[in-house]
């Protein structure tokens, strides 16, 4: 009664001043029979106009305050009869009731209007209160999602923490994540059901964008969309959300690099509107899950982008291989064979031309074998021929020092990913011989799941930095482009360690 800045109605004011006049007037007539006398016990009737004036308005105060200073004059002289108000004692009684009347009422009304004031900036408190409780919890959701996207996190678990991050801050039952085809149809990338329900969204799945509903219509405007009641609309879409028993819902279009890429959709079992601050607090999220996918693309682009380079700097080395094989290689031993025959045909007595002539067969053997070698490190031709196993023994025979080889490969990789481990331990094997004067090596190559992990480790100097160095950074640039990684580990003095994992795919 106190909170309220309005009196109360009048009825139940009527009805409550009755009452107390009522029973004050019994008490009062007690009272009397049982004293004898009627002067003291008109404060009975200030009970009664106290009630009435801290919770009705100043004209109930009023007549209270006349109708009980009337029934207190009435009452007093019982049974006999006489004017009302007629002795002083009656106007001061009337006079005390009706400053207590007033002064009570102003104190009600003053205790009304602060307890309200109180009581409207509590809620206003716990209104802001709530409003920064939420802002603080979305706050932290884009905090999470913008910490996976820094990692580069790949973009399907992005697309799910977003769902289950959106559905947490709007307190929806369903929030789901779609991608626009250019056939016209809708990929489901990511979605969050109601935790009881028993029929799930399938993500992957492709639906057609067709009929009324709020991901055709974002698709048809690149505007965010909205529909209070799922029940009337037609198409593939709206049945599959009336099937997991949604009624309302929120979707707002997802730009990557002003390309409409997909749309987010928020929905509700309930049959009334998301609040009208729904595709405001969904946009927040879509330009992180926007930035994710520019992200991925770009990651993707560079990746295919790098592959294609080392796919054209092999193919090089690999025409060049075979120009030095087939054409220089070839000459110098063809060559060889000619100087050869000649001096089977020099006389007996011409033995320094001789000497000189097999001196020339000898040199030109050497540069064949020489230019051999030189082919051999162009392309590793035995790599891409006999495998990357025979390829790895056969480094480990020419390596200065002694080597230790473990293969144990389930099966053949692609060529570029046994070009690329085979290039990796070429180098490890160079810099253990020539630079960290390493006594032996260790090479060990196996398969774990699809994956091909290679290591090479040695006993040298270490100390090996893989920011400087061309030989390590095109290794590293060369695992990347393939998907792949390429950690180096060198503590000085304690030898250096490659490893590197390359997936199937590459």
């Amino acid at each position: 009664m106190l909170l309220s800045r309005i009196p109360l109605p009048a009825a139940p004011g009527i009805a409550v001043a009755a009452g107390f006049i009522a029973v004050e007037t019994v008490v009062l007539l007690l009272l009397k029979k049982l004293t004898g006398t009627d002067n003291a016990f008109g404060v009975l009737y200030l009970i009664g106009v106290l009630v009435i004036a801290t919770g009705w308005g100043a004209g109930m105060t009023a007549a209270m305050a006349v109708i009980s200073a009337i029934a207190y004059a009435h009452f007093r002289r019982w049974p006999d009869h006489g004017p009302v108000l007629a002795q002083v004692q009656d106007w001061v009684f009337f006079f005390v009731v009706a400053v207590v009347a007033l002064v009570a009422h102003a104190l009600a009304r003053t205790v009304r209007t602060r307890a309200a004031d109180a009581e409207q900036r509590r809620q206003q408190a716990e209104a802001s209160r709530e409003a920064l409780t939420a802002l603080a919890d979305q706050q932290a959701a884009l905090r999470r999602v913008a910490t996976l996207v820094a990692r580069r996190t790949p973009a399907s678990e992005i697309f799910s923490a977003v769902a289950d991050e959106l559905a947490r801050c709007l307190a929806v039952t369903d929030v789901s994540l779609w991608r626009y085809e250019p056939d016209k149809t809708a990929t489901l990338m990511a979605a969050h059901d109601y935790p009881g329900q028993t029929q799930r969204k399938p993500v992957g799945s492709r639906w057609p964008v067709d009929g009324e509903n709020i991901i055709a219509a974002v698709a048809d405007t690149g505007r965010p969309a909205r529909v209070d009641d799922n029940e009337n609309l037609v198409g593939a879409i709206p049945t599959l959300i009336r099937g997991l028993g949604l009624r309302a819902g929120v979707a707002t279009p997802i730009f990557v690099e002003r390309r409409l890429w997909g749309a987010a959709v928020a929905g509700s079992r309930e049959a009334r509107p998301l609040p009208p601050d729904t595709e405001q607090r969904l946009g927040e999220f879509t330009e992180l899950v926007a930035t994710s996918i520019a992200n991925a693309e770009a990651q993707a682009a560079l990746t295919a982008s790098r592959a294609r380079i080392v796919a054209a700097a092999d193919d090089a080395r690999r025409r060049l291989e075979r120009d030095l094989h087939d054409g220089a290689q070839q000459r110098l031993v063809s060559l060889a064979l000619q100087l050869r025959s000649i001096e089977a045909q020099v006389p007996a007595e011409l033995e320094p031309l001789k000497a000189q002539m097999s001196d020339a067969v000898a040199g030109l053997t050497a540069a064949s074998a020489n230019l051999r070698e030189i082919a051999r490190g162009i392309h590793p031709a035995i790599a891409s021929s006999g495998g990357l196993g025979p390829a790895l023994k056969d480094l480990a025979r020419h390596c200065p020092i002694p080597v230790k080889v473990r293969v144990e490969l389930k099966a053949r990789f692609s060529e570029s990913a046994e070009v690329a481990a085979y290039y990796v331990v070429a180098e490890a094997l160079t810099n253990a011989a020539r630079h960290a004067h390493a006594s032996g090596v260790e090479i060990d190559a196996h398969t774990n799941g699809s994956d091909l992990v290679l290591s090479v480790r040695d006993d040298g100097a270490g100390g090996a930095d893989s920011n400087n160095g061309s030989g390590l950074i095109g290794l590293i640039d060369r695992v990347e482009a393939l998907g792949g990684q390429l950690s180096v580990l060198s503590p000085p003095g304690g030898g250096t360690t490659l490893r590197a994992t390359i997936p199937s795919s590459a």
